[in-house]
């Protein structure tokens, strides 16, 4: 099966050797998003909710420039510096989904690139 990547200029651009996006098939498997602004490349500033906004912002440009939407997510993975900001992250996750939600975890990590307190990865299916 053939695989396409992903790339739009209104997402961070990748860090690393990988891709913002893969489809295989109608599958589209999304990278990570930290809460980097796409035009500058710098950490937004603010709280935990700011960057949960500018990370779902970015994981929607991914999405959209794979031909598809947020409401077409099935799987979130949800990755936190402190599990205390839970409350907060599912507020402002309620801003961008609605049910039927995606299946999702929610990881407390000891780290994230770049000193983000958030991060978001995805799998989307198209069609």
């Amino acid at each position: 099966m053939p695989r396409d990547t992903i790339h739009t200029d209104h997402a961070p651009a990748a860090i690393g050797p990988y891709s913002q996006a893969v489809r295989a098939g109608s599958t589209v498997y999304l990278s990570g998003q930290i809460p980097l602004d796409p035009a500058s490349g710098n950490l937004v500033d603010g709280d935990i909710e700011a960057q949960v906004r500018r990370s779902f912002d970015n994981l929607k440009a991914v999405c959209e420039a794979a031909g598809g939407s947020l409401s077409q997510v099935v799987r979130l993975g949800l990755y936190v510096t402190d599990l205390n900001d839970f409350s907060a992250v599912n507020a402002v996750m309620g801003e961008y989904f609605e049910a039927p939600y995606p299946a999702r975890s929610t990881i407390e990590v000891s780290g994230l690139p770049k000193g983000a307190a958030f991060e978001v990865d995805a799998v989307l299916v198209l069609g």
